[in-house]
C-alpha cells in the first residue's frame, strides 16, 4: 500500500519515462481538443453547440480513466438582448475516495476566446500546428493544454497500474471566458457534498513570468468592467448636415474616456487608491528575489518600452496596484474607407483591475460619480448612463500551506530549480470563489511561459512545457501524499 513516508521505489522515474514515450499521443489529444471551436464569448448558437461538444469530449475522456463523472446542467444564460442560450454542463468528476489519502481538486476550463486567422494568426487557430517545438492553437495554453496535462498525469498512473497517491476530483467548466456563468452557484450548492472531502484546490490557468523559470502563483487581481453610453438619438447623423450644431455623442464619450487615466498609467478617478493595501517590507523583498530580465520581458511582449524602469516597479504595477484599460467603442464607424457619419449613440468599454483590499461596490460608486461629474462639466444635451457589467474581487493565498511546499518540491524535481513566487495581474474568478466558499487552500500552478500569448493571436504552448508539465503534476501527486499528514 502507498504510504506518505514510503512511495513505491522508482515510481516517479517510471512515470516520467511513460510520459516521455507517450508524448506524441498527448499532443494528438490536445490537437483534437483545440479543433473544437469552444468560444464562449460570442453568444451564438453554433458556438454554444461546439461548447457542448467540447464538454462531452472531456467527460468521455475522464470516464475512460475510470472516474465517476457528473455533467451538471447550470441552466440558461440570459443575454442583454432578451434572448437566452443554454449554459454548457459543468463537469464534476471523482477518482478515488480513500480516506487515508489527501483529496486534491483540479479546476480548469475548456472554453476559449474568439479567434480568426484573418485577425493576424499565422496558422488556423483551430488546427494545432507545431513549429520549432511550439504548439500553436487557440486554447493551447488557456486552458486546454494544462487541463490535459493534469489528465495525462492521472492516466500515467492508471496505465502503469499504479495506485494514485492522492484522491482526485475535477471541476471543469465551459464559461470561464464569459465570467464563469453558473459556476459560483454550483460551488455553493455542492459545498457540503462534492467539495466536502476536498483538502486542496489546484488551478493551472495562468503563466510563468519568464520563458525559462517555473513559477507558483499566490494572488490575482480582480476586475470591474464598465460600459458608459452616450446617447442623442437612435439614428446616426450626416456630418455635413448636422456637424457643428449638435453635442456629438462621440466627442462626449472620448472626453469621458480621456478623463480616466493619464499617460503614466495613473488612474484619475478620485479615491480609487484609498483601499489599496499598503506595501510591506516582506512583500518588497519578494519582488526583489524574483528572476525577471526586463529586456527579455520587453522583447517577448514586443513593445518599445514600459511605463516603469525597474523590475520592482513593473511587478508592483502588474500585481499589487490597480490598472485601468480602455477596450473599445461600440457604435462607432470602424471599417475601411471614409464615412462622414456622426453616431447617434456610442458605448465606451473599459475595466479596472482590482487589488487587495479594493471592493467592487465602492469602485462602482467612485467610477459613476467621476463620470457624472466630467459629463456635467461639458453641458451636453445628450444622455449618459454608466453600468458595471462585471465585478470580480481580487484573490490572495497563504503561501505557507502544505500544497505550496509540495508544489515547490515537485518543481525542483522536474525543473531543477526553485520557482518564482508570483502574483498574476489577470483575473481568475474561481480562485476567490473556492477560497471564500469551501474555505480550503487554493493554489495556482502554471505550466505556460510568458510568451504563450493567451487571448491573443498565435497563442501557443511549448511542447516541452506541456510534457514537462504533465510530469510536474505527477510529481506533485507524490509530494502531496508525503506532506499531507
Amino acid at each position: 500500500m502507498f504510504s506518505p513516508s514510503s512511495p513505491p521505489a522508482g515510481l516517479l522515474e517510471k512515470a516520467f519515462r511513460y510520459i516521455d514515450l507517450h508524448q506524441n499521443e498527448f499532443v494528438q489529444t490536445l490537437k483534437e481538443w483545440v479543433a473544437v471551436e469552444s468560444d464562449s464569448v460570442q453568444p451564438q448558437p453554433r458556438l454554444r453547440r461546439e461548447l457542448f461538444r467540447m464538454m462531452t469530449l472531456a467527460a468521455d475522456r475522464l470516464r475512460r480513466l475510470g472516474a465517476s463523472v457528473d455533467s451538471v446542467d447550470p441552466g440558461v444564460q440570459q443575454l442583454p438582448n432578451g434572448q437566452s442560450l443554454p449554459i454548457p454542463p459543468i463537469i464534476l468528476a471523482e477518482l478515488g475516495n480513500d480516506p487515508k489519502k489527501p483529496t486534491v481538486c483540479f479546476y480548469g476550463h475548456l472554453d476559449v476566446q474568439p479567434a480568426r486567422q484573418e485577425d493576424g494568426w499565422l496558422t488556423d487557430p483551430y488546427t494545432l500546428t507545431e513549429v520549432d517545438g511550439k504548439l500553436y492553437g487557440r486554447g493551447a495554453t488557456d486552458n486546454k493544454g494544462p487541463v490535459l496535462a493534469w489528465i495525462n498525469a492521472v492516466s500515467t498512473f492508471r496505465s502503469l497500474e499504479e495506485d494514485l497517491p492522492v484522491n482526485i476530483k475535477f471541476v471543469i467548466e465551459g464559461m470561464e471566458e464569459a465570467g464563469s456563468v453558473g459556476l459560483e452557484e454550483l460551488v455553493r450548492k455542492e459545498k457540503d457534498q462534492f467539495f466536502s472531502s476536498v483538502d486542496y484546490i489546484v488551478i493551472s490557468d495562468n503563466l510563468w513570468l519568464s520563458q525559462r523559470k517555473p513559477a507558483l502563483t499566490y494572488g490575482t487581481r480582480g476586475n470591474s468592467y464598465f460600459r458608459v453610453e452616450v446617447r442623442c438619438r437612435d439614428q446616426d447623423f450626416h456630418s455635413g448636415t448636422f456637424g457643428g450644431i449638435l453635442s456629438e455623442p462621440m466627442a462626449d464619450l472620448v472626453a469621458l474616456l480621456g478623463s480616466l487615466v493619464d499617460s503614466s498609467g495613473h488612474i484619475l478617478i478620485p479615491g480609487i487608491y484609498d483601499q489599496v493595501a499598503p506595501l510591506t517590507e516582506e512583500e518588497r523583498k519578494m519582488y526583489e528575489a524574483i528572476d525577471l530580465d526586463l529586456e527579455e520581458y520587453r522583447k517577448s511582449v514586443q513593445v518599445k518600452r514600459f511605463l516603469f524602469d525597474t523590475k520592482e516597479e513593473i511587478l508592483m504595477h502588474l500585481w499589487r496596484y490597480p490598472s485601468l484599460s480602455i477596450h473599445g467603442i461600440e457604435g462607432a464607424f470602424d471599417e475601411p474607407g471614409a464615412k462622414t457619419v456622426i453616431p447617434g449613440q456610442v458605448i465606451g468599454k473599459f475595466s479596472i483591475r482590482l487589488v487587495p483590499h479594493m471592493n467592487t461596490s465602492v469602485v462602482e460608486k467612485q467610477v459613476t460619480n467621476h463620470l457624472e461629474y466630467i459629463f456635467s462639466k461639458r453641458n451636453s444635451s445628450n444622455q449618459m448612463a454608466v453600468s458595471m457589467t462585471l465585478g470580480l474581487q481580487p484573490w490572495i493565498a497563504n503561501i505557507k500551506d502544505k500544497q505550496y511546499l509540495a508544489a515547490k518540491r515537485a518543481i525542483k524535481t522536474v525543473f531543477g530549480t526553485e520557482p518564482d513566487m508570483i502574483r498574476d495581474g489577470s483575473t481568475i474568478p474561481i480562485a476567490r470563489i473556492f477560497q471564500d466558499t469551501i474555505q480550503k487552500s487554493v493554489m495556482m500552478l502554471p505550466l505556460g511561459t510568458v510568451d504563450d500569448g493567451e487571448h491573443s493571436q498565435n497563442e501557443k504552448i511549448n511542447r516541452w512545457n506541456y510534457i514537462e508539465g504533465s510530469k510536474l503534476f505527477a510529481a506533485f501527486f507524490l509530494e502531496m501524499a508525503k506532506l499531507h499528514y
